[in-house]
């Protein structure tokens, strides 16, 4: 988003003479960041250098803080970010490229919208069931919305989430070119700050475009040879909605590194699996192997889903590796 891009975003400075403004970050690039103010007007601001210091240490300022800008009286015209208040929340992976750390993709959230398509990339369920731990294991509320469902049959598009609808997870299925599904997910959206991730190439871009027109962001073709999206955004942009609420749209995500989480923690990100916990024989129990285990016990009765299942078998193993090194 270019930024003047937005015709929901109020520009024009802030007085002068202000001694301080608060605000919400909304894009930054190259250490200059956009902030909302509170009052609607847009302004770019620069980190001071005790916040730069936190920067390096590890304390990243994220799009979606809420901060406190500081006129800055060496530089007639400029604005500096003096403060950086308390997240309530946060959307955070693994640092990509097999670095160490977390990456906070965007701030502040009441809930994740996680985007996949009913074709053109196919869905993969259990790249989904990734994403959806994040959002769990982030304390977050998680939607589920299946994009470009004219291109399969209603019935098919249906069955191939049906396991996620079963886990308690609410679904929307929707096409840009229908309309199917945009006015009901307009309304999960109003009044709160949610942010759109998933996969490249699933339609975040086209979605967000056709529930907000106005906000005309870049959209890019699937490509026949590999079947997967270019990426259309490069960081995360937050948007402030017509009636209230932000939206967030984040990167298209190739590489989902869980973070924070600890092996004998996962159980809990999978909703289906909340009521079983705790009924097992063994008090360590790590649903895979024991006897007497309530969560395997589910799975031959068919409340926890094969597919599912196998998901938190993967994600357990790869977290367990990951605190091995």
């Amino acid at each position: 988003m270019t930024r003047d891009a937005s015709r929901f975003q109020q520009h024009g400075p802030a007085a002068p003479d202000a001694h301080a403004v608060t605000g919400v970050v909304i894009q930054g690039t190259g250490g200059i960041w956009d902030i909302r103010t509170d009052n609607g007007a847009v302004l770019s601001a620069s980190m001071r250098g005790r916040l730069k210091n936190e920067a390096i240490a590890g304390l990243k300022l994220a799009v979606g803080d809420r901060v406190t800008c500081a006129w800055d009286h060496r530089d007639p015209g400029s604005w500096t970010i003096a403060d950086i208040h308390e997240r309530r929340s946060k959307l955070a992976r693994r640092a990509p490229g097999g670095a160490r750390g977390e990456r906070v993709v965007v701030a502040n959230l009441d809930q994740v919208l996680v985007v996949f398509a009913a074709a053109r990339p196919e869905p993969h369920p259990r790249m989904l069931d990734r994403f959806l731990v994040i959002a769990e294991a982030n304390g977050l509320a998680a939607r589920i919305v299946v994009n470009k469902c004219d291109l399969v049959d209603p019935t098919a598009a249906r069955g191939l989430f049906a396991e996620h609808v079963a886990a308690g997870y609410p679904v929307h299925y929707t096409s840009v070119i229908t309309g199917e599904g945009l006015d009901d997910l307009r309304h999960e959206l109003q009044g709160r700050s949610s942010a759109l991730s998933g996969p490249s190439g699933v339609g975040k871009s086209s979605l967000m475009n056709h529930l907000f027109p106005g906000l005309d962001l870049r959209t890019a073709a699937i490509s026949d040879s590999v079947n997967k999206g270019r990426h259309t955004t490069v960081g995360a942009v937050l948007h402030p909605l017509p009636g209230g609420g932000f939206l967030a749209d984040t990167p298209g995500l190739r590489e989902v590194g869980l973070w924070g989480i600890d092996a004998g923690d996962i159980a809990h990100c999978f909703p289906e699996f909340v009521p079983h916990l705790g009924h097992c024989r063994f008090q360590d129990c790590i649903h895979t192997v024991e006897p007497g285990c309530a969560i395997r016990d589910a799975l031959a009765a068919g409340t926890v889903t094969q597919g599912r299942y196998e998901s938190y078998v993967k994600l357990r193993e790869e977290l367990e590796s990951v605190d091995d090194n």
